[in-house]
């Protein structure tokens, strides 16, 4: 049996690992968020409001695609790693192959519950009628790619967990690139619309899945043969466990958004905004704002094999040096996007299509305020996953439930009983700073518990 050290995340400078695995999760995370928002443009070009504010519509069905691939994905890679680290190479083979096996079981089931129940569940998210029929179109469409979509994402984890970060971010941009090519071509070329969109979306989603089987039947570290295929409850529920704090972050944004859009109709309908401005504006600037958030969420993830590895083999140091240079990347991106979202807010809307004055006067402001504590954000997805990433699912479950339902969702609620809409767009800043607050409490109390264990490690040797 190898030394741990010999394996390149026990040995390798942090910078470099960090390097070597930050860039291609980045990538990929960015274009992940990047099929949403290229659909957006494209729609936004050729439909107009309506077709903006349907896409806004389904966010909450792409968010669940999202979580569920997030609570199979990285909780089989968290768990594999922690496996690998601790000298476990057979039981970490099965992690993964159960992992493969619920992202294809989960993925079927979502596409036959929304096809079956799409038109009251888009009524239930809030969907306005001048908008449903666009929204219906797109997802009964979209829903057919939902296997491929939440096995490219669970795959991708998996992947990287390999140590082939690169070939994940391959699998993803291979599928955007003709995402958006077909994008051109249906909806300026052919004229089909929404459903042009969303047969491209399909497609690109269908090359990524299966280009991510053909990697997992070559798996590098552990042999995937018939047997690891075979999900055993111990390991589903392990894995379950591992990946409960990027599901349940997940969660809580649909929920959330479910929420914002009832309550932006609602509240919009009784200001000089109307329906469907608040909506159309809020699903723009959600998606922009992902493509910011990606990248933060791109780090946290190159966080996790560097860290489980080195947790699970003791190597303290290297788990808090790791920590520390990830928080340092995010909050430097979280600056740039800080920049960006206060001075150009009217020139990011325009790409996505023209409106009325009232139209950009919303989305300025609503941009300026809601965004406002971009600038620290990064730090609680940062932390959630690092708590994952050391085995300590409930720390990070109970940082990703902090911003969006301990804190969003009621002020969403309370505030516009006082202020109308804007205390909608007040909420978002509000839960940023509370949830800012609370993970600082829970990372330096962990920082301390860490620098206590690496001195015991020490004593021991």
């Amino acid at each position: 049996m190898r030394n741990n050290r010999d394996n390149p995340l026990g040995s390798k400078p942090i910078g470099e690992l960090m390097l070597s695995f930050a860039i291609p999760s980045i990538i990929a995370m960015m274009v992940s968020s990047l099929y949403n928002l290229v659909d957006q443009f494209f729609i936004g070009q050729s439909v107009g409001t309506l077709g903006n504010a349907a896409t806004n519509i389904v966010f909450p069905l792409n968010t669940t695609c999202t979580a569920l691939a997030l609570l199979l994905g990285i909780g089989g890679a968290s768990a594999f790693n922690l496996s690998m680290g601790a000298k476990k190479e057979k039981e970490a083979a099965h992690y993964v192959g159960s992992s493969i096996v619920m992202l294809l079981t989960v993925g079927t089931l979502l596409f036959l519950v929304t096809e079956i129940f799409l038109t009251p569940m888009l009524r239930f998210f809030g969907s306005p009628e001048d908008v449903l029929e666009y929204a219906k179109v797109y997802t009964s469409i979209t829903a057919i790619g939902y296997p491929f979509l939440i096995f490219t994402i669970g795959g991708g984890h998996l992947i990287r967990a390999d140590g082939s970060p690169r070939y994940m971010m391959i699998c993803n941009l291979s599928g955007a690139i003709l995402n958006t090519g077909l994008d051109a071509l249906f909806i300026f070329g052919f004229h089909m619309g929404m459903a042009g969109a969303a047969i491209a979306t399909v497609s690109g989603q269908v090359l990524s899945a299966v280009l991510v089987v053909r990697y997992l039947r070559r798996y590098k570290t552990v042999k995937l043969d018939r047997n690891v295929l075979t999900p055993g409850v111990f390991y589903v529920k392990r894995l379950v466990s591992l990946g409960g704090a990027p599901f349940f972050n997940q969660m809580a944004m649909m929920v959330v958004q479910i929420v914002m859009n009832k309550s932006l109709k609602y509240y919009g309908a009784l200001s000089l905004y109307g329906e469907s401005i608040p909506l159309a504006c809020s699903g723009i600037i959600a998606k922009v704002s992902m493509v910011f958030f990606s990248i933060v969420i791109g780090i946290s993830q190159s966080l996790q094999p560097i860290v489980g590895f080195n947790y699970g083999a003791k190597q303290y140091n290297r788990v808090r040096e790791t920590y520390a240079l990830g928080l340092k990347c995010a909050g430097a991106v979280s600056a740039a996007a800080f920049l960006c979202f206060q001075l150009l807010p009217r020139q990011i809307i325009g790409l996505f299509g023209q409106g009325s004055e009232e139209y950009f006067l919303f989305s300025v402001k609503y941009f300026r305020i809601y965004l406002f504590f971009t600038i620290i954000n990064f730090v609680q997805p940062i932390s959630s996953n690092f708590f994952t990433s050391i085995g300590k699912p409930r720390k990070g479950i109970f940082l990703s439930l902090t911003r969006q339902i301990l804190f969003l969702l009621p002020l969403i609620l309370i505030l516009p009983l006082f202020l109308g809409i804007d205390g909608i767009i007040y909420a978002g800043p509000l839960a940023d700073l509370a949830a800012f607050i609370c993970t600082m409490i829970l990372a330096v109390g962990e920082w301390k518990l860490l620098k206590k264990m690496e001195e015991e490690t020490k004593c021991s040797i």
